[in-house]
């Protein structure tokens, strides 16, 4: 069975850090993509960030800059480290996988606020 657990949301001051941490398991054929996805009240579903298998990243432009995406393939693990927050970035937090046979998996989210 496939799990992806999410951890390291919460809340923070704007101009405050976090890492968002989601560790996979179950995906008997391997991870290629990793990536992460926000979605705020009232609106969809964005893409924020991806690492390839070669470790290639692209990031949307709201959060490049302040956001860096890494991954440790031993622990099966990826990682969204967000710096410089601010109230704009309140959303849950889901983190996307992508096994070698092109099948996604999604977690369960994480909460995000920024706030004063």
């Amino acid at each position: 069975q496939v799990q992806l657990v999410e951890s390291g949301g919460g809340l923070v001051e704007p101009g405050g850090s976090l890492r968002l941490s989601c560790a996979a398991s179950g995906i008997a054929s391997g991870i290629s993509a990793m990536a992460w996805y926000r979605q705020a009240p009232g609106k969809q579903r964005e893409f924020v960030a991806r690492i390839t298998i070669i470790n290639n990243t692209a990031y949307a432009d709201s959060v490049k800059g302040r956001f860096t995406i890494s991954r440790d393939n031993a622990k099966k693990t990826v990682y969204l480290q967000m710096n410089s927050l601010n109230p704009e970035d309140t959303a849950v937090y889901y983190c996307n996988v992508v096994d070698l046979g092109g099948t996604a998996y999604w977690g369960q989210g994480t909460q995000v606020t920024v706030s004063s």
